[in-house]
């Protein structure tokens, strides 16, 4: 053989080799670098085809606390009692996760959320009870009363089915009934594939559902001394902390969670945000929950882990005041709009007459605004956004009811 072919053999050989090297580089981590036999079996085998197709879902993965401490693919995929089962590619799963799959490891996590109004109440928010079992009802009346025992609302044969579907359902599925027995979803907070704690203590997760006129936090949140030190500070925080070791270390500025949910300092972790909140706020008119006085108690002991004890009773002192008078506003826009009913100048089923529409608007919107911001600390929304558009859909009521009268010879 000449030096030339021998030159030119050399050169392919090397070409392929360098190609060789370059096509295995490109190739997923999971693929060339698997940790163990048991990841090799599951999650780098469906790694194997979800890193061409949805890279995204398998590199949420790799982040995630799961991975890091070896759960699997198939750990969470494996079907859950009450679950369709499915053949896929050797490996028999379940597609359609529910908490159903969550709480093979996290039952005391899902058994505090069926306490709380994220669970069948928000479903039943809009949908009544349809769907739910008499048992689910029974269970959540318990400990939200009034919650779920209750009809669909009036907007969902008047908005019509792709208004609640692409609407409102968005946000009340956190409650949905699952087929398999199971109520709600916990990725609607931490996400799929990250399942991430960092995601749940972002104002942003919370403002997915917990914004505009009729639960404007998110707002109030943002414009309260709170958000903005968040604002300013968010990249000093340790948002990734566990949950059972959160200190104010880790959390010095508060987010939703800090004191709705974790347990910061040692207060225990709860999923039923329930538990810290003394007033059914989103009520027409706001009464005390049940055991507000010791759940009012657990907040007072979070807010205790930055601020002073005269600052924590004004503010509630404040707040309490500002939900008495609420509730004042309301209930005479009420009796006034009953007496219209009940002297028959009033008529038709809900949401047919522009006045309906106004002291709808007055308690959903302007009443909830002013109270949660007394609570939140958001001046603007307590007055501007609260007392002021009250003040005027009342003297709207007064004038369209007094209209109404004189057309009907009252």
């Amino acid at each position: 053989m000449s030096f030339r072919s021998v030159f030119i053999a050399v050169v392919i050989a090397f070409a392929l080799i360098i190609g060789a090297f370059l096509i295995n580089r490109a190739r997923p981590k999971v693929e060339t670098e698997q940790p163990s036999a048991e990841l090799v079996r599951a999650t780098g085998k469906c790694a194997e085809c979800h890193a061409r197709t949805q890279y995204s879902v398998v590199h949420e993965y790799e982040m995630s606390m799961h991975a890091r401490k070896g759960v699997n693919c198939l750990d969470c995929h494996q079907p859950a009692p009450g679950q369709q089962k499915k053949d896929h590619h050797g490996f028999v799963i379940s597609t359609q996760l529910t908490a159903g799959n969550c709480r093979s490891c996290h039952e005391n996590i899902y058994q505090q959320f069926l306490r709380s109004r994220h669970a069948a109440p928000a479903w039943a928010a809009i949908f009544g009870e349809k769907g739910l079992t008499a048992e689910q009802v029974n269970f959540s009346e318990q400990y939200q009363p009034g919650g779920t025992r209750r009809p669909p609302h009036p907007f969902v044969q008047l908005e019509g089915n792709s208004a609640m579907t692409s609407g409102c359902e968005q946000c009340h599925s956190v409650g949905r009934p699952n087929a398999d027995g199971t109520i709600g979803t916990c990725t609607a907070c931490h996400s799929r594939h990250t399942t991430s704690v960092r995601l749940a203590r972002l104002p942003s997760t919370c403002a997915q559902c917990h914004m505009g006129p009729d639960h404007s936090q998110i707002e109030i949140y943002e414009e309260s001394k709170h958000g903005v030190m968040f604002q300013a500070q968010e990249r000093l925080l340790n948002l990734d902390a566990p949950p059972k070791t959160l200190t104010t270390r880790d959390m010095f500025v508060p987010t939703c969670a800090t004191c709705h949910m974790s347990g910061i300092n040692g207060i225990g972790v709860t999923h039923d945000p329930s538990e810290r909140l003394s007033y059914y706020l989103a009520n027409a008119i706001s009464e005390h929950r049940p055991n507000w006085a010791a759940n009012q108690a657990r907040m007072k002991q979070v807010c205790s882990q930055c601020h002073t004890p005269a600052l924590i009773e004004r503010v509630y002192t404040q707040a309490d005041q500002v939900v008495l008078n609420t509730n004042a506003r309301v209930t005479e826009a009420k009796n006034l709009v009953d007496g219209l009913r009940k002297d028959g100048v009033l008529s038709g089923p809900p949401f047919s007459q522009p006045i309906d529409f106004t002291y709808f608007d007055l308690w959903h919107y302007d009443g909830r605004t002013s109270k949660h911001g007394a609570f939140m600390g958001g001046a603007d929304f307590v007055q501007w956004h609260g007392n002021y558009p009250m003040l005027q859909k009342m003297v709207q009521l007064k004038a369209d009811a007094a209209q109404l009268r004189k057309q009907h010879g009252r």
